[in-house]
């Protein structure tokens, strides 16, 4: 038997949960001429951002410095958490790239993300960081909480 549809607070504090302690996110992004590409990454969750890191050289990298929009998934088919943003560069540049960039991390951060992610991005050659602030959190568990699945819009909260 399905479960009722948990309220709104309910999904936000179990969405939070998940982002704070999942490791895991599928990051969906696509080139200019709309060829999707998807990939499993690890992710820390600082509250407003996530942030992901990916060899430079990668359509998920060159994708993302191109274009920004992103789109992650957290949780299985039946516990999901749907994720749409952008992103930009922050830090870990390999040489000659510099287009987006718009801050750097703390030591204390990329520390942060290691610990949590077991990858330093740090001790890998040309694997840049990525900042990815939310626009847009859906969370259902099953089809009766499709309805009303818009935990944030236009980047802020709706509880």
């Amino acid at each position: 038997m399905t479960a009722p549809p948990r309220p709104l607070a309910q999904r936000t504090q179990d969405t939070r949960r998940r982002l704070d302690e999942d490791v895991d996110a599928w990051v969906a992004t696509a080139d200019r001429a709309g060829t999707p590409y998807l990939v499993p990454l690890s992710f820390l969750w600082d509250g407003e951002t996530l942030l992901i890191s990916t060899a430079a050289g990668n359509p998920t990298a060159r994708n993302l410095r191109a274009d920004g929009r992103v789109r992650l998934t957290i949780g299985p088919t039946r516990d999901v958490v749907l994720i749409e943003g952008s992103a930009v560069v922050v830090a870990g540049i390999p040489a000659g790239i510099t287009d987006g960039i718009t801050d750097g991390i703390t030591d204390e951060v990329a520390d942060a993300f290691a610990t949590k992610t077991g990858f330093d991005p740090r001790e890998q050659r040309n694997h840049p960081y990525f900042r990815i602030r939310p626009v847009l959190i859906q969370a259902w568990r099953e089809a009766n909480e499709i309805a009303g699945r818009d935990l944030m819009v236009d980047g802020e909260w709706l509880t």
